[in-house]
């Protein structure tokens, strides 16, 4: 990935009509010896997957894109890149909202939501080199542009809904933009910066927050984010994180009581 003068990064564009998955096409890519910064985007998928070996519904018009990146940083780093992956999302659907409909807000870990519906799904996939670091990265997101899914376990929004007249091809260019800006400080600084950008967007910071873990349930206050992405919780017997785990927000601004989370990335 090579830095113009104009500062965008200059991935290098491979758009297909259709695909059984980008993040499938990154993974074949790279394991041919695909160098960083390629940028996959679909038309339409056959076979999109989200986290938990789910089903992604790709409907028209919308954007299906991965990310294939080579970081030299340790695999555990990695997982951090969703957080940038969703403040980048942010930052280009705010770029085509009209000003009077709803900022998009960030859940944790990795959603972003309009007026408490889902607007993207990330997955992010990678291989071990053999010294510990990333083999490389494939940053999978698929963003509801001019359609979105009805009947879906979560409620879901796209921007045409919220106003937009932005095609796929826009939102596009506007989220390599925003996530290039954020790549190169976090390969050197890590995940502080994207941190604090993150929690400024973040939905339901200082308001209560149920816990739901495998053997375990508890409730506390949002109070941000640990060094590695991390929930903090504040609760009766101090501050706990959370790793994994479901999370409800259910007095949280724009969010329906059902809207829950998980540490591990949702995806496209």
């Amino acid at each position: 990935m090579t830095a113009p003068e104009n500062g965008r990064a200059d991935f290098r564009l491979a758009i297909h009509d259709e695909l059984d998955s980008t993040n499938l096409e990154a993974r074949r890519r790279a394991e041919a010896g695909e160098p960083s910064g390629l940028a996959i985007q679909a038309r339409r998928q056959t076979a999109g997957r989200a986290r938990r070996g789910r089903f992604w519904v790709s409907q028209g018009g919308n954007l299906y894109l991965t990310l294939l990146l080579r970081p030299p940083v340790p695999l555990r780093q990695v997982a951090t890149l969703s957080f940038l992956t969703a403040l980048a999302a942010a930052e280009a659907a705010d770029a085509v909202l009209p000003p009077q409909a709803p900022r998009p807000g960030l859940k944790w870990p990795n959603d972003v939501l309009i007026d408490g519906r889902k607007l993207t799904g990330i997955l992010l996939e990678s291989d071990v080199a053999t010294d510990g670091s990333a083999e490389w990265v494939a940053v999978g997101i698929g963003i509801n542009v001019a359609d979105h899914p009805e009947a879906v376990e979560r409620p879901a929004t796209s921007l045409v809904a919220h106003g937009s007249t932005a095609d796929a091809d826009r939102v596009r260019d506007l989220f390599l933009d925003a996530f290039a800006r954020g790549y190169g400080g976090w390969l050197e600084n890590g995940f502080a910066a994207v941190r604090e950008q993150w929690l400024e967007r973040a939905v339901g910071r200082g308001e209560r927050v149920e816990i739901r873990l495998e053997n375990e349930q508890f409730s506390g206050v949002f109070s941000g984010l640990d060094s590695e992405g991390a929930l903090l919780v504040e609760t009766p017997a101090g501050m706990r994180s959370v790793s994994a785990g479901d999370v409800f927000f259910p007095q949280a601004t724009g969010m329906s009581q059902q809207d829950k989370g998980t540490a591990h990335a949702a995806g496209n």
